[in-house]
């Protein structure tokens, strides 16, 4: 008889937690997984996927605008929201029941409700107990609002903003992260006025220089009011809408506010703390390169770590515990020049160093810079503009990092990424002949380096 219920107990079915358990039950593993809510976690269903259908959506009232420089004939054109939403939430529905045939399909059994650490071989769940000889915790991170912030119940989260029935004439997002800048192209695709707060002196803190100032050029062109420098101190909701108490002596009134603040490891009530699971001043829960927590037995992926918080982190993390812990594949941690993109309108996708983070660990740099108006919005006379970077190591010619912020960015950076993984040199680079007419072909094609 089996010693223990299970091979593994996983806490969470987000991303990481479903990729572990597939993998662990695809190498015959017998596996279980409890989720308190809803299967598919942040990505599937308050995050990358219904975000990216609202960016789409609203992305088309600037597609719509310059088809008539296109000589097409655009009348009635109007955005249906409530529709929009219903369309988006039947799409979750959809993914979710995809994501439980294929747990069932590796043979992973699903247990409904909150699953909380006993011991290092036991989980409890709704007063019934499992016994497991291993358990992975993927619970993800939640948004979370500021506690020292009077009236902070009146503002939304992204949980909240994702399925808003209606849109508000005026929404103010405290934030300028990737959540906030991304909320902002959506809700002033939406046709509403937008307000963006944000605390230090551009958008996309820890992004390289040149793609912070590109973007916020970009948001501001399209009406977006950005208010950097600058701080909400209280919330007052007065005669039906919300009256902001910022730095100045001035008061601002606006319909909705979104904070975009941060999103905080989801670990309280998990039972780590009981166990002596070692947790950071964050609550992300303390993991090696090898997934391990400071309890033999108890590992951990994804958001839960605060390692790197993007869902493809967390699938390559449950993937690599799986192949080390069922499959006698050792598969240590790598999280060296992982791509990333922001879909604000326009996006931002990057890869590799910064400027600054290149100058910091003590390269000698050669950086290339262009900035130029795609031809695709020629014809409309719209002014906005594109940015690629490249930061070189001057010594060795290797490419250190690929910076852009325009259309169909994030598509481009994923291909520059391989090369960056490859160690590509500049040299390669100009060797590769270039797609004309494209945007892409610009990361190949700048002659000489502006600094």
């Amino acid at each position: 008889m089996p010693r223990y219920d299970f091979d593994l107990f996983t806490i969470g079915a987000g991303s990481g937690g479903v990729a572990a358990s597939r993998r662990a039950g695809g190498h015959g593993a017998r596996v279980a997984i409890a989720e308190v809510d809803r299967i598919g976690g942040t990505c599937v269903l308050r995050g990358c996927v219904p975000k990216k259908l609202l960016v789409y959506a609203t992305h088309l009232r600037e597609a719509f605008s310059d088809a008539v420089s296109y000589g097409w004939t655009v009348e009635g054109a109007e955005l249906d929201w409530g529709k929009l939403v219903t369309n988006k939430n039947a799409e979750l529905d959809r993914l979710e029941g995809i994501y439980q045939r294929m747990l069932a399909a590796a043979g992973v059994q699903i247990v409904s409700g909150r699953g909380v650490i006993v011991d290092p071989h036991t989980v409890e769940v709704d007063g019934r107990r499992y016994t497991t000889e291993r358990i992975l915790v993927a619970t993800g991170a939640w948004p979370t609002l500021p506690a020292d912030v009077p009236g902070i119940e009146h503002a939304l989260t992204s949980n909240e903003a994702l399925d808003l029935t209606s849109v508000p004439d005026h929404v103010t997002i405290v934030g300028g992260g990737y959540i906030g800048v991304e909320f902002a192209g959506i809700f002033s695709g939406a046709g509403v006025r937008v307000t963006q707060i944000v605390r230090s002196d551009a958008v996309l803190r820890g992004f390289d220089h040149d793609v912070r100032m590109a973007l916020g050029e970009e948001l501001r062109a399209r009406g977006i009011e950005l208010l950097c420098n600058e701080h909400v101190h209280a919330i007052e909701k007065v005669e039906g809408r919300l009256q902001l108490t910022l730095d100045g002596p001035e008061e601002m009134k606006t319909d909705a506010i979104l904070y975009a603040t941060g999103r905080h490891p989801n670990t309280a009530g998990v039972g780590l703390a009981e166990v002596g699971v070692a947790l950071d001043e964050a609550g992300a829960i303390v993991v090696d390169e090898w997934s391990r927590t400071s309890v033999p037995g108890i590992w951990a992926v994804g958001d839960a770590t605060n390692r790197v918080q993007l869902t493809p982190v967390a699938i390559a993390d449950g993937r690599a515990f799986a192949e080390t812990e069922f499959n006698d594949n050792p598969s240590p941690i790598d999280h060296v020049a992982i791509p990333s993109a922001v879909f604000s309108q326009p996006p931002v996708a990057t890869v590799g160093l910064t400027e600054a983070e290149a100058r910091a660990k003590g390269h000698d740099i050669d950086v290339y810079r262009a900035r130029f108006r795609p031809m695709q919005h020629v014809l409309p006379g719209r002014e906005t503009r594109t940015m690629m970077k490249l930061v070189v190591d001057r010594p060795s010619d290797r490419v250190l990092g690929v910076h852009m912020v325009g259309d169909d960015a994030p598509e481009i950076i994923q291909g520059f990424a391989v090369a960056l993984r490859c160690g590509a040199t500049k040299k390669q680079f100009d060797a590769t002949v270039g797609i004309h007419p494209t945007s892409a072909e610009e990361l190949v094609t700048m002659p000489a380096p502006v600094k």
